[in-house]
């Protein structure tokens, strides 16, 4: 019976079990593998570890993120604008009452409709919740056949502990880490933990391992979220809970704090300029106001200072900006990139570190034969994937003819029917049922016209040796079919009615070896000959290559012994030589990247031979550049690794948590970072990242949930093309900042001259204010958001995402431009008000026409706007002919408001004059004249300058 013991001396399970031997486990844990533990223990060891379960940490409410959209200091500053007009229009209704035709606080009303609407679009942005920690919980299987008491019981995942002895086989999904106690032919997809597909066999091994083994090679421990492909098990939990690998995970995850993108920070920036700048103009426009005509004009510069404030803040471009983000996203999606965070879409435009995983992102995620290697010499294959297309190129690159090469044909034919695996075509493209190795086999196969459908019926498998993690190996007889053709060229003898075709781990293989064909010769194998193979074998392992050896046996019969001894005396054809290996497009895109100023670095759990193989081959490191292993980095400060960073540009065999002190330290240097990942273990780290890009094909539903980004196709490529339309997004952002700023900027100015020039009345008030606003630079600005991209925009480096929205000369031409639009309509409004005073004239005329004059000259603007160096009349009208569209509809609603008598009532205008339209589309044009006549002018200047 297990002992019992007080809480005090329960294990603990932050312990390194993987260095333990199984019986010292076992004696930590105080339980043995054949009765487990008892009830009353078991009891204890709940109420001391807890349930075996992801724990989440409370975030914001719902109601929490709602009112956080009411803390933006420009919508604090309309707020308080309506609250003000409000109060004004209740002291009107008191002295006055309701004039006819007069709605009350319409100002208030439309100013509070839209501080709602803005609330409501952040809001949306930001409900998206972080379901990472839910999909982490997901990963528990919800039954486990566990030994208690001696007694095989099933209970639920949550109610195991540590000391437990569970049982698993093939289907089973771990739900506690745990060491192994025994193992039959166990192997066990890490995938969702490590980041690599193949599986892993795992063994019960007498002595632990070293401390500072990475978890991809502990073979002899098991790990929450994993699944068993092969095999059976016994296994002794260690950890359970938060105190697993997944559950450390899910604590990285919560501990990583999500940062304000480069957009929101600049939005932030812009907020706390304008209300600024406002608040400074409504100072000095009430303080000359009162010193010059008295307190008697207070309430009139009030209402001159509320105009003020509504035309300083850009109401329309929260709006604009989440439609040009959502379009941003659209575009992306048909460049296979899903973007799940709208803010993201521009972030992309900053990077300047892409962090890659290896398999799948950089590689094709399948297994293809690169070489064969026979004693006659070394073959380079062509192709790509499981596609049965391509050749076998001779050293001297001329393509051979397999006929001609009885050895090579031998080998192909003996990877087609030693084979376990099915090769096909689904919906045009070539899919592997089974291992992706035998894949790579059955494609080479084809390569040369060997079909594995026709050769499964011409010879019949009659016998086989299986393949298992002890041997190394695997063996089939087959027999030759009446039916089919006679065996191949290659064949000894027409009276042996069998063969044993084997493959397996070269030096195994050559061990049992003791001749080799050459053409359709055999020849004994001499020591030298040995070592030529085993010398072209390490020389494969050396370029990444993952190794197989074949050889066959002409046989009279099936062989009545066992594997040992019948795999004797065999003859040896030659080695294969395969990898995941780079997919085609990826080298032009890391190409892209260098060019755009952008650095791709590899992080993955993967062997550090292959990896720098794979890196090499595309680009991103060269020969005797160095590859920072998980052990090395281990032993490193944070300090350290910030520096080392700077200059290693492939990470192999790293865990979750090395791969967060990556980022962690790239971020520290100022870099702005991109990581992509697919893995349960990538989570936090995508988190992290500036941009965390999840894998949509491979990806587990935790790092999709975890990541800002999706990869439909999980290519790398995709990434560089989704950056560039961060690129575009960002520029099309600045070009209506600068197009809606300038307009507000002169707003502000010419209401701010009204009264400085003795002029009755505002021009302007809050409703057309925010017409102009919303409508007259909201539907421009939306065309605007839509233009094409600059064809060089992948030729520069990224903009530092730290520099201020008004960086590279936008705050200086904002400032001009809204000086220029205020002289023009200031000259305007003092002719059109001595005008409208003359008797017959329309005293309030003025207004109508400064209003007038506004919106069309942004129209003008609008279309001078795209570009900041070529003239309107140089770009082609037709690659953006929504701003056409949008210039077209914005002017007739312009003219609605003053010729509609509804409208005109609602808005406050008057009909203006055939005269008055002709004169306010003239002031109005000048606008358009002047920002064309800078581009000349720069010209001439730097082609002086030159």
């Amino acid at each position: 019976m297990t002992p019992s013991y007080s809480s005090h001396t329960l294990p603990q399970q932050q312990q390194a079990w993987h260095t333990y031997a199984p019986q010292k486990t076992l004696e930590c844990l105080e339980t043995t593998p054949q009765t487990g533990l008892n009830a009353e223990t078991v009891s204890q060891r709940q109420q001391h570890y807890g349930p075996n379960e992801i724990e989440e940490t409370a975030g914001r409410s719902n109601w929490q993120i709602l009112l956080d959209q009411f803390t933006n200091i420009m919508l604090i500053m309309l707020i308080v604008v309506a609250i003000i007009s409000g109060i004004l229009d209740v002291v009107e209704l008191q002295k006055n009452g309701i004039a006819e035709g007069v709605i009350p606080f319409k100002d208030t009303i439309a100013i509070f409709l839209i501080v709602i609407l803005n609330g409501i679009l952040g809001y949306l942005q930001e409900t998206r919740a972080e379901k990472a920690l839910a999909a982490l919980k997901r990963l528990s299987s919800p039954k486990v056949q566990v030994i208690r008491e001696g007694q095989r019981l099933e209970v639920d995942a949550p109610q195991l502990v540590p000391g437990d002895i569970i049982l698993v086989e093939a289907g089973d999904q771990l739900c506690a880490d745990g060491q192994i106690l025994e193992a039959s032919n166990l192997q066990i997809r890490e995938s969702a933990l490590t980041g690599e597909a193949n599986s892993v066999n795992k063994y019960s091994l007498e002595e632990g391992l070293e401390e500072d083994t990475p978890i991809g090679d502990r073979r002899n421990m098991v790990f929450t979220g994993t699944e068993v492909i092969q095999g059976r098990g016994r296994v002794v939990v260690t950890n359970t809970g938060m105190t697993t690998e997944l559950g450390k995970i899910a604590e990285m995850l919560q501990s990583v704090e999500s940062e304000p993108t480069p957009l929101q920070q600049r939005m932030s920036h812009l907020g706390n300029v304008l209300v600024s700048g406002s608040l400074i103009f409504v100072v000095l426009v009430v303080v000359g106001g009162v010193i010059k005509g008295g307190w008697g004009l207070l309430q009139e510069l009030v209402e001159v200072s509320l105009s003020m404030a509504v035309a300083v803040v850009p109401e329309g471009l929260p709006a604009v900006i989440t439609v040009t983000l959502a379009l941003g996203t659209q575009r992306m999606v048909k460049r296979h990139a899903l973007i799940r965070k709208l803010p993201a879409v521009e972030t992309l435009g900053s990077v300047n570190v892409i962090c890659s995983d290896k398999t799948g992102t950089l590689t094709q995620n399948k297994m293809v034969v690169q070489e064969v290697e026979t004693l006659k010499g070394n073959f380079r294959v062509t192709g790509i994937g499981y596609e049965p297309l391509g050749e076998l190129i001779k050293e001297d690159n001329q393509t051979i003819d397999i006929d001609n090469y009885g050895e090579l044909q031998a080998l192909l034919f003996t990877g087609v029917l030693c084979n376990d695996s099915h090769l096909s075509q689904q919906e045009g493209d070539w899919a592997i049922l089974g291992d992706p190795t035998e894949g790579a086999l059955l494609a080479l196969g084809g390569k040369a016209a060997l079909q594995q459908s026709n050769l499964d019926q011409q010879y019949t498998r009659v016998a086989e040796f299986p393949f298992s993690s002890e041997r190394k190996r695997m063996s089939t007889i087959s027999q030759w079919s009446e039916t089919g053709d006679h065996w191949p060229s290659w064949q000894l003898r027409q009276n042996y009615a069998y063969a044993m075709f084997t493959k397996g781990s070269p030096e195994l293989i050559l061990e049992r070896c003791n001749s080799y064909q050459l053409g359709e010769q055999i020849y004994p194998l001499t020591p030298e000959q040995r070592e030529q193979v085993l010398n072209g074998n390490n020389a494969m392992a050396k370029r990444a290559l993952r190794v197989l050896g074949f050889a066959y046996k002409p046989l009279e019969h099936i062989p009545d012994t066992d594997a040992e001894t019948s795999e004797q005396g065999l003859i040896w054809l030659g080695l294969v030589g395969m990898m995941d290996a780079p997919r085609p497009e990826v080298k032009a895109a890391v190409a892209k990247c260098r060019a755009a100023g952008i650095r791709p670095i590899v992080i993955t759990g993967d062997h550090q031979l292959t990896a720098q193989a794979i890196a090499q081959q595309l680009g991103i490191v060269q020969e005797g550049d160095h590859v920072l292993t998980g052990r090395e980095l281990e032993r490193m400060s944070q300090p350290e690794l910030e520096q080392e960073v700077e200059r290693v540009n492939v990470y192999a065999r790293v865990s979750p948590e090395h791969k967060l002190r990556i980022v962690r330290a790239l971020q520290k240097q100022g870099k702005f970072v991109a990581m992509t990942g697919d893995g349960v273990n990538d989570a936090p780290a995508l988190k992290q990242a500036d941009i965390g890009i999840a894998m949509g094909i491979t990806g587990t539903d935790v790092s999709k949930e975890a990541s800002d980004m999706v990869l439909l196709d999980d290519n790398f490529a995709t990434i560089v093309a989704a950056t560039e339309e961060g690129r575009v997004v960002y520029t099309n952002i600045r070009h209506f900042i600068k197009y809606i700023l300038g307009s507000n900027v002169g707003e502000v100015i010419t209401i701010a001259a009204a009264p400085i020039m003795g002029l009755s009345g505002i021009p302007l008030i809050p409703l057309q204010i925010l017409w102009m606003n919303l409508v007259t630079d909201g539907l421009p600005a939306l065309a605007l958001a839509v233009e094409p991209a600059d064809p060089h925009i992948m030729e520069r480096p990224p903009f530092n995402p730290d520099e201020s929205i008004f960086a590279r000369g936008l705050g200086l031409y904002i400032v001009r431009i809204g000086i220029i639009f205020a002289i023009i309509t200031i000259t305007l409004m003092s002719w059109a008000f001595n005008y409208s005073q003359q008797p017959g004239n329309d005293p309030e005329s003025w207004k109508t026409m400064v209003f007038t004059t506004l919106c069309i000259a942004q129209m003008g603007h609008a279309i001078a706007a795209r570009s900041t160096t070529r003239l309107a009349i140089e770009m082609n009208p037709f690659s953006n002919i929504y701003l056409w569209g949008a210039v077209t509809v914005t002017t007739i609603l312009q003219l609605m408001l003053v010729y509609v008598e509804p409208l005109r009532n609602f808005f406050n205008t008057t009909v203006l004059t055939r005269e008055q339209l002709i004169i306010c589309l003239l002031f109005s044009s000048l606008m358009f004249v002047w920002v064309e006549a800078e581009k000349i002018v720069l010209r001439l200047y730097r082609k002086f300058v030159k």
